[in-house]
């Protein structure tokens, strides 16, 4: 999904930008694996003496867990990985943020450091058996508080923390590559599969019911956007297809394993709806928020945890269940106040943390980087050799000519 994601937001970047903005997570694999290798995984899932706050250090190194040590019915080792690509990709989504503006190295210290004080943290809160909020009974499958509240929280931290790009409100800073943006966004939902179903750590009737889930909440979340497009701006857009399907993606993940297909659809569609118009908030409130992390993966993570005290079946859950089945209030106020809580949590650590790297190295490129291009100043490197649009120079023969129409359609010395 983290190859996915990156070109998912390539194609979203311009053309100056796109290796810097693919680069960002990459890097993020390498980073966070040694992270949670060390550290992070221990600090996640294994028992503190904190009332839930923060796991201990038993498992520091990876320590006491080998080939035959098990996570409930599984290998602790498997499960240890599995974890990893959630920690993975949820620091690589921040990125989409600060597209365009940020140095390269400064992201490489942040990366590890995020990842160890702010997502396992988070992680143990919610999913370790004496996390506080688990003990609490708040409900994330699959990471819609970890993972989405978490990045679009942090997204918004380094936002501000970096300040808008020049020309932001000013210049229109489209897609440069709308193919990319759909095949990244097609990569991004096959993996969602198994970021999703495989957190039912089994092939079973519960994973079953959460593939399902995850397909229509995708599907309904494109109809939802595509639908605002239509009214709104009288033309359904590849780019909003795109958004649709990762909005009720986004929204669907912590709310799959306790809501039916119809749940999921309801889940999906106002995802999609409430997403289309989130991501316009940045520009009212005038925060540079580059790639819609905050419109999307916030709003959209906040969509499904909320979901979840109204929607959530027992059928699913074997237990609670929200208001709309009988439910009452309850799961609904614990929702709330984990969303609060974490995004609180991530918003205010990320902030700090991003301000002590801007004051010790500087996060953000000097103005003369960002407008010659960050791919070359951070890289030395341009995704495309010729053209704003990475386009070679067409020659267009003059009607009639035949020997120009014998000679090759593109200049080969451009």
């Amino acid at each position: 999904m983290t190859p996915g994601l990156a070109i998912f937001y390539g194609g979203m970047v311009r053309t100056t930008g796109v290796l810097n903005m693919i680069m960002m997570s990459f890097i993020s694999i390498p980073l966070v694996t040694v992270a949670w290798l060390l550290v992070g995984y221990s600090l996640a899932f294994s028992e503190g003496s904190n009332g839930g706050l923060v796991g201990g250090l038993s498992h520091i190194g990876m320590r006491g867990i080998g080939p035959e040590t098990l996570h409930g019915s599984v290998p602790e080792l498997l499960y240890a990985t599995f974890q990893l690509s959630f920690a993975i990709i949820t620091a690589a989504l921040v990125s989409g943020a600060i597209a365009d503006r940020a140095k390269f190295a400064a992201w490489m210290v942040f990366v590890p450091v995020w990842s160890i004080a702010v997502y396992s943290v988070v992680a143990h809160w919610v999913w370790a058996p004496d996390g506080w909020l688990f003990r609490m009974g708040v409900l994330d499958y699959a990471g819609g508080l970890v993972v989405e509240i978490v990045s679009g929280s942090s997204a918004l931290a380094l936002a501000l923390v970096l300040g808008p790009r020049l020309g932001f409100k000013v210049e229109a800073m489209r897609p440069h590559n709308l193919p990319f943006v759909l095949l990244g966004v097609g990569l991004l939902w096959f993996g969602w599969f198994g970021f999703n179903a495989g957190s039912a750590l089994a092939a079973n009737g519960i994973a079953s019911a959460v593939f399902l889930n995850t397909l229509v909440a995708g599907c309904l979340g494109m109809l939802g956007w595509l639908s605002v497009e239509q009214i709104r701006d009288g033309k359904p857009t590849t780019f909003g297809a795109a958004s649709g399907v990762v909005a009720g993606l986004v929204a669907i993940t912590p709310s799959c394993g306790t809501v039916t297909t119809f749940g999921a659809a309801v889940v999906g569609l106002t995802a999609g709806i409430v997403c289309a118009f989130a991501i316009g908030l940045k520009f009212k409130l005038n925060y540079d928020d580059s790639l819609d992390v905050v419109g999307v993966h916030f709003v959209g993570g906040v969509v499904g945890v909320l979901l979840i005290g109204l929607l959530a079946s027992s059928v699913m859950t074997g237990g609670p269940q929200g208001l709309f089945f009988g439910g009452g209030f309850g799961q609904l106020g614990k929702q709330v106040l984990a969303a609060v809580v974490v995004a609180a949590y991530a918003f205010g650590v990320t902030f700090a943390l991003a301000k002590l790297i801007d004051r010790v190295m500087g996060f953000r490129l000097s103005e003369e980087d960002e407008a010659s291009g960050v791919d070359f100043a951070q890289h030395a490197e341009t995704a495309y050799a010729e053209g704003v649009h990475g386009h070679q120079q067409v020659r267009r023969p003059l009607f009639g000519d035949r020997d120009a129409l014998r000679k090759p359609a593109y200049d080969e010395d451009a």
